[in-house]
């Protein structure tokens, strides 16, 4: 394995980290972006209920991210062919393109581990790469919000904007 792919790893490691030490502040923040972005955006019909509703869709959507960032979670239990045939229908299956986002992860990660003299500067490393790319797929999520705001995508976004602010240290998405 390459020092770029350990470096990978270290990054969904460092992310499934923070995002464990920062959920509670996460929900938090959540709730906010979530009131503030429906008023915003002057959502019709958007009551008690169906708030909570969204609520509890940005809870699991966090609760699925950090999932696919855990690393001992479900995803790691398969082979590579299964690894590249669950990405390649995640790409399908997302109302975003993350493509272009993971190929420039992948290429600033190489040129991180370019540098690195052993797999000791991982962790300096995997912050670095935090802090240079983002979460992954949050850019994507909110490049691709911003156009068409609607409630589909509403959760989706929310959760991307509060784990680049709160995780990553980005400012939100204006």
């Amino acid at each position: 394995m390459s020092l770029a792919q350990l470096l990978l790893k270290a990054y969904y490691e460092r992310l499934y980290e923070r995002l464990e030490a920062g959920r509670e502040l996460l929900t938090s923040r959540m709730n906010e972006l979530l009131l503030a972005e429906v008023a915003k955006q002057g959502f019709a019909d958007m009551d008690a209920d169906k708030l909570a509703a969204y609520r509890e869709a940005c809870i699991a959507f966090i609760d699925e991210r950090l999932e696919s960032y855990n690393p001992i979670g479900i995803q790691y239990t398969f082979g590579r062919p299964s690894s590249r045939l669950a990405a390649e229908l995640e790409f399908q299956l997302n109302w975003y393109n993350s493509r272009p986002e993971f190929t420039e992860l992948v290429a600033t990660a190489r040129s991180l581990a370019a540098g690195a003299k052993s797999d000791e500067a991982l962790p300096g490393l995997a912050d670095e790469l935090i802090r240079r790319a983002g979460a992954f797929p949050d850019r994507s999520i909110i490049e691709a919000y911003h156009p068409e705001p609607t409630l589909q995508k509403l959760p989706d976004y929310i959760v991307a904007c509060v784990i680049e602010e709160i995780i990553c240290g980005h400012e939100p998405a204006e």
